[in-house]
């Protein structure tokens, strides 16, 4: 600093390097902040990178576990299918073979069926 310098030449320098630090501190927070936005962009990256195989092997697990489970549905439907034509065969067979019984045990199971819906109505009513 020079001695022969005036108070407001002095205030100027003074100011000057104060501003002169302002901008230093302004532009290393600047630097810092860059940094920080980098590493963080960088991790995020490693992230997405770590987690990509891992929601793909996800993705074929579910896929495999609905073809799975439609597979298994369609095999009890068709399971379903077959024993419903088995019973209906059957029951066709014993009517053929026994068409008086058949004929008693359904007139026996309607009249037993409009005995509960009689029951059933009659309470409704009350």
């Amino acid at each position: 600093m020079n001695v022969n310098k005036s108070p407001s030449q002095a205030t100027d320098t003074v100011a000057d390097q104060a501003a002169q630090g302002g901008e230093s501190a302004i532009k290393a927070t600047q630097r810092a902040a860059h940094e920080t936005i980098d590493q963080l962009s960088e991790k995020a990256s490693e992230m997405r990178d770590r987690a990509a195989p891992i929601i793909n092997r996800v993705a074929t697990q579910a896929e495999e576990l609905a073809r799975r489970s439609a597979d298994a549905v369609r095999e009890t439907s068709q399971q379903l299918r077959d024993r419903a034509v088995r019973v209906s065969d059957s029951t066709v067979g014993y009517v053929k073979d026994e068409p008086l019984k058949s004929i008693l045990i359904a007139a026996a199971a309607g009249a037993a069926l409009m005995a509960l819906v009689t029951l059933l109505s009659r309470r409704d009513r009350d």
